[in-house]
């Protein structure tokens, strides 16, 4: 039998094989758990950040016994335009993500940067000032006195983490409009290739493939229809895009991706060698499940020096609406301070639930 002759490889595929990277974006959850292992025993090199004591809200027994059931983590995109600094800038992406530790279900809702919540000063501003008042741990006492929550981890990216991820897995499927196709070439995507130092020959309405300098900027877009509102919708579908492909790779992929030490300095974590551990230990059985914004119930106004907000309608009902959604639990009665907050938001706002908007936007 002839031998059969191995065909050279093309440029693009040389290409592809030389990129190494490590996937972790404001926007990865299932990958970026076990690149952040391989990186740490690799290279020592991801800036990992002691938490202090992160405070919670006073919660009953039995909503404790139902969040050991749970690892949630918050995923902050920092808009500060000093790629690596992490102490502080606008969390212009702010996720949470809830990993079911029986089911190894992953489910994830991100907030709107707009939203008026409580700070932890007890003023009310928009959530995202507690990330640029006060860095990751602020943020993430801010995300457990209003939602509940029991928030022990973090993970902070920049412009840089992202684009690299998304051009190291043979960029991410979109369908553009024209709207949103104007705004980045004539916007967005010129400053992300600045700030990257990566390129751009613009995109054009309709279906295609974007490079990551392109869905950084498409993750960024806001003035358009819909909004703020809209801007986070894409980042999900970006989100889901690169879990997608990543489910996809192979162990040996994954072991060449984790050794790029320059993305490796760009991602900031409060995730611990054991806790990387085990997360990474299960890996190949996560899966992505239900993704939304928060509030579920909303409307928009502007409010004197405080500016545009979104305002939940309510928050009390809100957080109820979000125990279900991530922790499939029914008619969850929020804690006392969560019953304040939301009495001071309708006091601010007048907006009950009765003030929600029906088209969501």
């Amino acid at each position: 039998m002839a031998k059969k002759i191995k065909q050279p490889l093309t440029r693009a595929e040389k290409r592809r094989k030389r990129r190494k990277t490590l996937i972790i974006i404001e926007v990865i959850i299932l990958i970026v758990v076990v690149l952040f292992l391989l990186a740490w025993l690799k290279f020592g090199l991801i800036s990992c950040e002691n938490l202090g004591n992160i405070t919670k809200n006073e919660l009953s027994t039995d909503t404790i016994d139902l969040l050991k059931g749970y690892k949630c983590i918050a995923f902050f995109g920092v808009d500060n335009r000093s790629n690596g600094n992490y102490e502080s800038g606008n969390s212009d992406s702010i996720m949470v993500a809830c990993i079911n530790n029986d089911t190894k279900e992953v489910r994830v809702i991100s907030l709107y940067r707009d939203t008026v919540l409580s700070m932890k000063d007890g003023t009310l501003r928009k959530c995202n000032y507690a990330y640029n008042h006060g860095g990751y741990q602020e943020a993430i006492e801010m995300l457990n006195k209003n939602l509940d929550l029991d928030i022990q981890a973090y993970v902070a990216v920049d412009f840089n983490a992202l684009s690299d991820v998304v051009d190291d897995i043979g960029g991410v499927e979109i369908d553009l409009t024209e709207e949103e196709a104007k705004l980045m070439n004539n916007d967005y995507i010129g400053e992300v290739a600045k700030i990257t130092g990566k390129h751009s020959d613009g995109v054009a309405a309709g279906h295609q493939t974007l490079n990551g300098v392109e869905a950084t900027a498409y993750c960024r877009l806001r003035y358009t229809s819909g909004g703020d509102f809209k801007r986070a919708e894409r980042q999900r579908t970006v989100l889901s895009q690169i879990v997608n492909k990543a489910k996809n790779m192979s162990t040996t992929q994954m072991l060449k991706l984790a050794t790029d030490e320059d993305i490796l300095k760009e991602v900031s974590t409060s995730l611990t060698p054991t806790e990387i551990a085990a997360l990474a230990s299960a890996m190949k059985d996560y899966s992505l499940g239900a993704t939304t914004g928060f509030p579920f119930d909303k409307t928009t106004g502007t409010y004197g020096s405080k500016g545009s907000l979104v305002v939940p309608c309510t928050l009390e009902t809100n957080v109820s609406k979000l125990y279900f959604f991530l922790f499939n639990k029914e008619n969850y009665q929020p804690s006392e301070t969560v019953h304040k907050i939301s009495q001071e938001i309708i006091d601010l706002t007048g907006k009950t639930e009765k003030s929600a908007e029906v088209d969501g936007y």
